[in-house]
């Protein structure tokens, strides 16, 4: 938000703040994450309000007209887009009609944007002087321009931009604005001159203006927010840029931001896309321009830095110009940005202020990326470690496995297992702990392993649901403990704390005793969907009975149940992201649903079985799944 004058505030400031102010008629407010894709929903959320007064009568709704609501969708999405470049937190939006006061006939739309890093001083807009906290953009000419007032107020950790939108009034019978298309774009081009930089608004490009900036700008915003990949995000940024507003473009990597300890500036960048509206010149000029990545001084910030023409890989362009951005988000230099035009002596000013606008939006999406990249490898890395390797192989047994967690980069909350404890004797388990992603990571941790060496050590299947059962809250208070004493150092605040229900675990856990002519197998289900058993001739039945959670009682016994599995036989063992699948008020188990499609398997081998089981499952609903699902298939050979 670029640095001006407070030439219109007002006493609201005062006012907008007052805790004990009677509430206005019609008050909406949302928090939205602090990355890319909180611009597009700060747009869609004022959008909504606005709507939605109108449809319920809401009295100073009245004059809501298209000309207001595209106002107030623009402001708002510029001071989001530049409080979360600025910031990085948790952007807080309030959006209200208020009625005109005794005396005056206009009502008034407010509109206040917070974020929650108000101390971190940025730099102004280069060439302009410094009239109090220098902000990032140019977002506040847009609030000055288009708001009956506005101002900024500060609060502990907070800091919020908040303005005055007049609603006009209409009279009885008086229909509401229409915004034509030639008044549309009169609108876009005060807009874009609005936010084109200060001393230069006289020449503009036509060529840019005609394309409108302000919906490129929010059009890029949304396209490159929905990418997790920073080399799609390169691959974005180019096809964004070229033709529309350069000849060509390349984006370079800093690897040293990725914790490589190589120099930032360039020295050791990567070159990450190179792209040329004529296609034949890219590897030639991607050739030319890995020999000198640029370099920019420290001291340019994010704006536009001369670098040399690439003349040698641009035959019959032997002249033009070229600007290199640098990307940085929170603090951090990403990477750089680097445009041409052939036969221009210099950029037109209201293209660098564009494309330096749009450089902030791409190093936010690259951040965004790099982040989310980061935590899907860390939690590949922790599902590899709390999953079996292999499944054992059970001498007279045929297995069928199918796993699919929810969330597909990161550790679920269901796991399997099928191990040998000991001579002739195989232990399998079935598992679904309260939670999702670290919290479950760790609860499988702790129950994998131990099932593992109790069963080694000789337990038999009920002891070994005593132990880990005892285990869980053994844990979880200690859990607990140790989150108190934090809470307790931090003063009691700030701190979640721990408890023995993040400790939950439902669990089936079995051992097979393969001899001739069959399989012994004892099995328990503590809290779990029960185990079917099918036989050859299409018979199902439950081979166990329910049991409470484990972590949950203190010193509970549990028991088991031993039966044959006879040659042919099918143990079919689940999670309740199977049974609970959903598709309206119907879940995939009601009915004895599951039992019935087991019944349907009969002559399938233990993998087919698995598998119709899953098809089934995700056929069930049009929706995906909205939990883990996991099943464990056991068939007597």
């Amino acid at each position: 938000m670029g640095s001006i004058p407070m030439q219109r505030e007002t006493d609201f400031r005062a006012s907008a703040t007052a805790p004990d102010r009677p509430g206005p008629p019609a008050v909406v407010r949302t928090s939205l994450p602090g990355n890319p894709l909180a611009p597009a929903a700060a747009r869609r959320f004022v959008r909504a309000a606005l709507a939605d007064w109108t449809e319920l009568g809401v009295p100073a709704a009245a004059g809501i007209t298209d000309r207001l609501a595209d106002d107030s969708v623009l402001l708002v999405s510029e001071l989001v887009t530049n409080a979360v470049v600025h910031a990085g937190t948790t952007v807080e939006l309030l959006c209200r009609l208020e009625e005109a006061d005794p005396g005056d006939s206009t009502e008034t739309l407010v509109l206040e944007v917070s974020d929650h890093h108000p101390s971190r001083a940025v730099r102004s807009d280069q060439g302009q002087p410094s009239t109090g906290t220098p902000e990032y953009g140019r977002g506040l000419h847009l609030v000055a321009t288009l708001s009956e007032s506005w101002g900024i107020t500060y609060r502990t950790g907070t800091k919020t931009v908040w303005a005055r939108l007049p609603v006009e009034e209409v009279q009885a019978g008086q229909e509401t604005e229409t915004y034509t298309n030639d008044q549309a774009i009169q609108r876009g081009l005060r807009a874009a001159e609005i936010l084109a930089p200060l001393p230069k608004r006289v020449t503009h490009d036509t060529d840019w203006v005609n394309r409108g900036a302000l919906t490129f700008l929010a059009e890029a915003s949304d396209l490159l927010a929905g990418q997790f990949d920073v080399d799609l995000v390169a691959a974005l940024a180019g096809q964004l840029l070229v033709p529309r507003l350069a000849d060509w473009c390349a984006v370079w990597f800093d690897d040293a931001s990725e914790g490589s300890g190589r120099g930032a500036g360039g020295e050791e960048a990567r070159l990450a896309r190179v792209w040329h509206t004529s296609e034949h010149r890219i590897e030639e000029l991607r050739r030319v321009l890995e020999k000198e990545p640029p370099r920019l001084p420290a001291a340019v910030g994010s704006g536009a830095f001369p670098v040399p023409w690439p003349g040698e890989a641009l035959a019959g362009e032997p002249s033009g110009t070229a600007l290199a951005y640098r990307l940085t988000a929170g603090g951090r230099a990403l990477g750089t940005l680097v445009i041409g035009r052939a036969g221009l002596v210099r950029f037109p000013d209201e293209v660098t202020g564009l494309i330096e606008d749009f450089s902030r939006r791409v190093a936010l999406a690259l951040s965004t990326a790099r982040r989310y990249q980061r935590q899907a490898n860390i939690s590949q890395v922790l599902q590899r470690g709390l999953l079996p390797s292999k499944v054992a192989e059970i001498p007279g047994v045929e297995s069928g496995v199918v796993y699919e967690p929810r969330d597909k980069g990161g550790p679920g909350g269901d796991f399997y297992d099928v191990f040998q404890a000991g001579e002739g004797r195989w232990c399998f388990a079935l598992g679904d702990v309260q939670g999702k992603g670290p919290e479950a990571a760790v609860v499988i941790g702790l129950a994998r392993p131990w099932l593992r060496l109790l069963a080694r050590e000789g337990y038999q299947v009920a002891e070994v649901l005593d132990r880990l059962n005892q285990l869980l809250l053994d844990d979880a208070t200690e859990a607990a403990d140790a989150a108190a004493a934090v809470v307790a150092v931090a003063g009691g605040q700030g701190v979640p704390q721990d408890g023995p229900t993040s400790r939950f675990l439902s669990l089936l856990y079995g051992e097979l005793e393969p001899y001739e002519g069959g399989v012994r197998c004892t099995i328990a289900s503590a809290g779990h969907p029960l185990p079917l058993l099918l036989s050859p001739e299409g018979e199902v039945r439950e081979a166990a009975t329910p049991q409470v959670l484990l972590g949950v009682v203190e010193d509970e016994t549990y028991t088991s149940e031993t039966f044959e599995l006879r040659t042919g036989e099918t143990l079919l063992c689940v999670t309740d992201g199977v049974t609970e699948r959903r598709s309206g008020r119907l879940q995939f188990d009601d009915g004895e649903g599951l039992a019935r499609a087991l019944a349907g398997c009969g002559g399938l081998d233990a993998g087919l079985v698995a598998e119709r089981i899953r098809r089934l499952v995700h056929e069930f609903s049009e929706r995906p799944p909205d939990d883990d699902l996991a099943l464990l298939v056991l068939q007597a050979r």
